[in-house]
């Protein structure tokens, strides 16, 4: 661990190597995802994308994609967290149980890996990013390329929400992952 100094007199913690945060926005037709480096100050995103499943396909099989995509991300980038989307309520009760398995897919990929995981709902995210919980998409992927100096926002929207729920991680106070360095003491996070 480095320290340098945020003005004179006040030391902040920097980490040697920035943390890698891997989020993701479940879904059975579509996952988003993004992949962000911290150092305890800058967040920079590496990669986001999307993991899409054919709505012919048998749900068994759509699960089945969803969990190698994710696996292959983790093999790929060896984040050291995992941030998910929380479940929301929808009013078809189907499709909040069939999301429910997707996030289980996800949340299997990521103990496989014994990576630790941060589920935060919709909303904690949305405050996270806007400032608000009642925030539109647009408004999210207008933060999202904000936060991360971008000059346009992620596409699709599900990756940019991949990639907000990757940055309500790094945003949150409680975010300390063993590479991060950062003291107990220090709780403010500033993008």
């Amino acid at each position: 661990m480095t320290r340098a100094a945020t003005r004179p007199g006040v030391m902040a913690s920097v980490s040697a190597r920035p943390s890698l945060v891997l989020g993701i926005d479940p879904g059975t037709a579509v996952t988003g995802y993004g992949v962000v480096s911290y150092d305890g100050r800058t967040a920079t995103l590496l990669e986001c994308g999307v993991i899409r499943t054919p709505a012919a396909d048998p749900l068994p099989s759509r699960l089945h994609n969803i969990h190698a995509g994710i696996a292959e991300l983790i093999e790929r980038h060896r984040p050291d967290t995992v941030a998910v989307e929380d479940v929301f309520y929808a009013r078809n009760v189907r499709t909040t149980i069939v999301l429910g398995h997707a996030r289980g897919v996800i949340l299997l990929a990521a103990a496989q890996a014994a990576l630790p995981i941060r589920e935060y709902p919709p909303a904690e995210i949305k405050k996270a990013i806007t400032g608000t919980g009642a925030a539109t998409k647009q408004q999210v992927q207008f933060m999202v390329a904000k936060l991360l100096r971008l000059k346009t926002a992620p596409q699709p929207a599900d990756a940019a929400d991949g990639v907000a729920a990757a940055l309500c991680a790094c945003l949150a106070p409680t975010f300390d992952p063993p590479r991060l360095g950062r003291s107990p003491s220090d709780s403010r996070t500033r993008l």
